[in-house]
């Protein structure tokens, strides 16, 4: 008898050791002195205890599991890398419901700005043109919700949603300041991976291809649009990246293999990462098919890769303006709380050797749209460049 109350007063003691073990574990600044100098790292200390002190003394009231998020952000906010994000459980799952599903949105192409999202394009018939947003817009808020620092993915995720249901997007309009707030209903966007259309210029036809991302399948896509635009008799091809922000590395190297036959065209690097080198496939289109590549400041990460490529092994000549400057690749690493860090882990490299961070591609000829014109003055240009390379 005595023996069974020796085991379990011994069970319940070390049940108690456990169970005051892990309260000390998530409040180790009430250890004694001594006892946090041995078992409790100076770090974990003070940020416990910074944490506490805001919770129990902030003159507003604050939600412990906020100042724990906001911590993780911190940390990685500190590498002053743009594209370097924690997610949160809440942010994470937004992101994967925005993946999984077929885009239905409001119909536009957004990039990074200091208040939020700045509107880049608007497709035509959509739910955004419908409520007067147009490029150079910047959406400020989404549901009353600011997107000052704000990761883009995170944000451009909050806007879409289930066809049919309506999002309040605050609205400003830098040229005269003013904002404004539109409930806009969200429906299925169908965009085309590719465009393609024969055009003329001196009385000479000539091939035409928009690519808008590099999804999966581009690449085969862009393959078929040339090939049919070189059977009905184009003398040479515009590729147009504008507003590109790019995709899947491997799309990337196959269509400008679609252009270049042999060579390297792009190689990546990273600190704990191997160097590779990624080469054309291969069973490229005839290389004296003249060609032009069309850019913008919305070209980004593997539309950049394309135009540096074709640009360095002297297969086309670009024009438009600075692109984005996205020379670096992130990885994105789930963690144990269902949230995830998505963080770079190398730099592109274009066959000559240029990173793109910063200053992304210059165009070799100058071509911009005019803003508040239906002319497509950027275009007009890059048909004028390819026209004087069938002389």
């Amino acid at each position: 008898m005595r023996a069974a109350r020796t085991i379990s007063l011994t069970l319940l003691c070390a049940l108690l050791a456990l169970l005051a073990g892990l309260w000390l574990g998530g409040h180790p600044e009430r250890l004694p002195e001594p006892l946090r100098e041995v078992f409790v790292d100076d770090y974990e200390a003070t940020r416990a205890e910074l944490i506490e002190t805001i919770e129990q003394n902030f003159y507003r009231e604050v939600d412990l599991d906020d100042l724990e998020e906001a911590s993780l952000k911190g940390i990685v906010e500190s590498l002053g890398d743009r594209y370097s994000h924690y997610f949160t459980p809440e942010e994470t799952a937004a992101l994967q419901e925005s993946l999984d599903g077929e885009f239905e949105g409001v119909g536009m192409t957004v990039d990074e700005s200091d208040e939020g999202l700045l509107v880049v394009s608007v497709f035509d018939d959509s739910p955004a043109e419908r409520a007067g947003i147009r490029p150079d817009d910047v959406i400020v808020r989404v549901d009353g919700r600011p997107l000052r620092g704000v990761p883009v993915d995170v944000a451009t995720a909050r806007i879409k949603g289930e066809a049919g249901t309506t999002v309040r997007l605050t609205v400003l309009r830098p040229d005269t300041g003013r904002q404004r707030t539109l409930t806009v209903r969200r429906e299925r966007i169908a965009v085309p991976l590719t465009d393609a259309r024969l055009r003329r210029v001196g009385g000479e036809p000539v091939g035409v291809v928009a690519l808008s991302s590099f999804s999966s399948g581009a690449h085969a896509q862009v393959r078929e649009e040339v090939e049919r635009l070189l059977r009905r008799g184009a003398k040479g091809i515009v590729l147009d990246l504008r507003d590109n922000g790019g995709g899947l590395l491997q799309e990337g190297v196959l269509v400008a293999s679609v252009f270049i036959d042999e060579g390297v065209i792009v190689s990546t690097d990273g600190r704990s990462r191997p160097r590779r080198v990624f080469e054309a496939r291969g069973d490229a289109i005839d290389e004296d098919v003249p060609m032009v590549v069309l850019v913008n400041r919305g070209t980004a990460s593997a539309a950049e890769i394309v135009a540096g490529a074709l640009r360095d092994h002297r297969r086309a000549t670009v024009v438009g303006t600075p692109t984005f400057g996205k020379g670096v690749f992130q990885e994105v690493e789930p963690l144990d709380n269902g949230g995830a860090l998505d963080l770079t882990v190398g730099q592109y490299f274009l066959p000559k050797g240029d990173n793109l961070t910063d200053s992304g591609i210059r165009p070799q000829v100058r071509a911009r749209d005019l803003p508040r014109t239906r002319r497509d003055e950027a275009m007009a240009v890059a048909l004028e460049t390819l026209r004087g390379k069938l002389r």
